[in-house]
């Protein structure tokens, strides 16, 4: 059972935490939509992540992807970081339900409409290089000189070339379907850690009975490895309030959560209870999960 009425917030907070696969017809009109009101205003923008990999790999939208993802390059076409409210209320106007998500590599436009997510991201470029989530950087260029194909009976454009994209986003075997959830694995083990500078949060670690696990790692997606203490406890660096990428891992268990909005100077809680009992609510692999962690 769905939440909220699939184009206002409690439709937005429910596919974000449970990610439940889109319904490809409604993403396909979403998508269309979306790209009639960003050629209203003039935005460029090309097919990413899931929805590139489905539309050069299997020429249709992926059914077990959990929404639409859109890129385009800030300072490209005269797109500045200031016309995000513009565009904002521009989806508004045509229905969807919108949410501005500010990050430290991009800023980010999450709508929904028929509880199907459309989600867009105007990326900064740092010497020639483009950031995407969770941390992987791809020239720049692959995506202000982006190449046209043809996709549901329209044109779009998607990353140049988008096989190298597919392999630098996915790994060399992009080509071969992977169950749900695994390929946010296959993401995030090609992330080399970082030292990161920022604030402390803290993550507890508590096991499937609800108690705490000592000597966990609590690993940092692009960032640091750490380890929890004897009350579960591990502090992580965070440069700022943005979507994460973590790996809970303890002798048993390791999880991947892949999309967890957090901040600085707040106290998370990580239950594998939770993380299984909301992995049989979105029928997938948990390792899709976002909204894992919750404040303490």
């Amino acid at each position: 059972m769905f939440a909220g009425n699939g184009s206002d917030l409690a439709s937005l907070e429910y596919t974000n935490k449970y990610n439940p696969p889109i319904d490809v017809v409604v993403a396909a009109n979403n998508l269309k939509e979306a790209k009639q009101i960003m050629g209203r205003l003039g935005v460029v923008f090309v097919l990413g992540s899931g929805t590139c990999l489905g539309a050069i790999r299997d020429n249709a939208l992926i059914p077990w992807d959990d929404d639409v993802d859109l890129m385009s390059v800030i300072s490209v076409n005269g797109l500045t970081a200031e016309s995000m409210p513009t565009i904002a209320e521009a989806f508004r106007h045509n229905g969807f339900f919108t949410r501005e998500l500010p990050g430290n590599h991009s800023q980010a436009l999450q709508t929904i409409k028929g509880y199907v997510r459309v989600t867009w991201e105007s990326m900064s470029v740092i010497d020639d290089t483009i950031t995407i989530y969770p941390g992987i950087k791809i020239p720049a260029n692959m995506l202000s000189r982006p190449k046209e194909i043809e996709f549901l009976g329209e044109k779009f454009f998607v990353p140049n070339p988008p096989e190298e994209y597919l392999r630098l986003k996915y790994g060399a075997g992009w080509t071969s379907p992977r169950k749900p959830g695994a390929y946010e694995r296959d993401v995030v083990e090609k992330i080399p850690d970082a030292t990161l500078v920022g604030r402390p949060s803290t993550v507890r670690v508590l096991d499937h009975e609800g108690n705490p696990v000592a000597d966990a790692e609590v690993a940092l997606v692009g960032g640091g490895r750490y380890r929890t203490d004897e009350r579960g406890y591990a502090e992580i660096i965070l440069p700022g309030p943005d979507w994460y990428a973590l790996v809970i891992k303890y002798p048993g268990h390791e999880e991947v959560l892949y999309m967890e909005e957090l901040e600085p100077d707040k106290s998370y809680v990580y239950r594998a209870d939770a993380a299984s009992n909301a992995a049989s609510q979105a029928s997938g692999d948990i390792g899709t999960l976002g909204d894992i962690l919750s404040l303490e």
